[in-house]
């Protein structure tokens, strides 16, 4: 089950739109996590270090809310098995490497600067997705 939480929910989509903003003002990029994470690897971008240090705020952050919030994190449990989750995990890879971004580039940034790029591939995975959860569940009879 799910649960319905919608003013972290809000909390949390501000706090990614407000570092959006601040790297967009600050250094000029677009907040795709797949790319700031991709000048982490070898080789190296020159700009590692801002790369290195959105990243790093990304982990610690939600630790740092948790940390003052008091609650403990719910371990994380799914019905899927664990292969299956590599290969999804591969195919979004593909995906991202051939859509040329990911959500947080195309859906956040790109969707805020209405940049039609971004508008289709937004589009693209969420049509995705909701295909895929339906097969999934109703045709496979699945998770």
């Amino acid at each position: 089950m799910t649960e319905f939480t919608p003013v972290a929910s809000l909390f949390g989509g501000a706090l990614i739109g407000v570092a959006a903003v601040l790297l967009m003002a600050f250094h000029g990029r677009i907040a795709g996590m797949t790319g700031i994470l991709s000048g982490l690897l070898p080789p190296f971008s020159d700009d590692w270090t801002w790369r290195a240090a959105f990243i790093a705020g990304a982990i610690a952050a939600p630790a740092l809310i948790i940390a003052i919030a008091g609650e403990p994190v719910i371990p994380f449990e799914s019905a899927v098995p664990a292969p299956w989750l590599v290969i999804g995990g591969l195919i979004v890879g593909i995906g991202v490497y051939f859509g040329s971004g990911c959500t947080s580039g195309h859906g956040v940034c790109g969707l805020a600067r209405v940049s039609p790029r971004s508008i289709a591939a937004t589009l693209t995975f969420m049509a995705s997705t909701a295909l895929t959860v339906f097969i999934v569940r109703h045709l496979l009879g699945g998770f």
